[in-house]
């Protein structure tokens, strides 16, 4: 079994990015399941065969502990690490190709406590990979495209595990998408243009950060996916592919 972990910003669309993937592998005759693991989500674009939510209530939380919403999502991440094991037994029993793992919608809650970095490490799995989401609604600025891409190799630290980068909503920017995307392969470029769109001072912060990493050690290549047209997830899928088979990709 391959693990893929869909990790982004709130509202990016890893839900809708995790509903076409797993209709993609499907169609292709690969066998996918979906691991939710956002507890606090109201709804969802499929079917999750493995649910947080059966065995974590956020309601139920608040009520029993006197927390606000934002406490009991706290509780809730932790509280998912703690269900390893009944997680694990469940993805045994459905065992398929790929497990999609869609995290949770605020970030910091999978990424930042021990709970998200804990549940990526001891999912077992043959390989496992990331998908980080660049908002294509957010990254058509250089300073937010700048602050993004350090957010992604945040995570991906914090995650310890390969990370392949996209931009999402990609049919919506597509005057966008070239500059975004000559952007990711040169840094220089998105600083620049990041000193036409702000004061010098936000500018030098930003020039400061993203100039001194190793641009070998940047390898932010972006993939352009529209989950509303299909876009771009023969590329993803390729790309994935190459992380978790050896490149042995699924036939489409």
């Amino acid at each position: 079994m391959k693990a893929i972990f869909v990790v982004g910003t709130a509202g990016s669309g890893k839900s809708l990015l995790c509903s076409k993937m797993h209709e993609y592998y499907t169609r292709n005759g690969a066998f996918a399941g979906v691991l939710n693991l956002d507890p606090g989500v109201d709804s969802l674009p499929y079917t999750p065969d493995i649910d947080i939510r059966d065995d974590i209530d956020i309601t139920d939380i608040m009520n029993r502990y006197d927390l606000g919403p934002n406490g009991a999502l706290v509780m809730a991440s932790d509280m998912a690490a703690s269900r390893l094991d009944r997680i694990q037994h469940d993805i045994d029993i459905i065992n398929p190709d790929y497990l999609i793992v869609d995290t949770p919608g605020q970030i910091e809650l999978f990424a930042y406590r021990n709970s998200g970095p804990f549940l990526s490490t001891h999912i077992s799995a043959d390989a496992k990979t990331g998908i980080f989401l660049y908002d294509g609604s957010m990254v058509s600025q250089a300073t937010n495209f700048l602050s993004i891409s350090l957010l992604s190799m945040s995570i991906r630290l914090r995650l310890q595990i390969p990370c392949v980068n996209i931009i999402s909503k990609s049919d919506i920017i597509s005057e966008s998408v070239e500059t975004i995307t000559e952007w990711s392969e040169n840094l220089s470029l998105a600083i620049d243009a990041a000193a036409m769109e702000k004061d010098w001072e936000i500018y030098t912060l930003l020039s400061g950060m993203v100039g001194g990493i190793d641009e070998n050690e940047w390898d932010q290549g972006l993939i352009p996916v529209s989950s509303a047209t299909g876009y771009g997830l023969a590329d993803l899928e390729a790309a994935l592919s190459r992380v978790l088979n050896l490149g042995e990709e699924v036939e489409d």
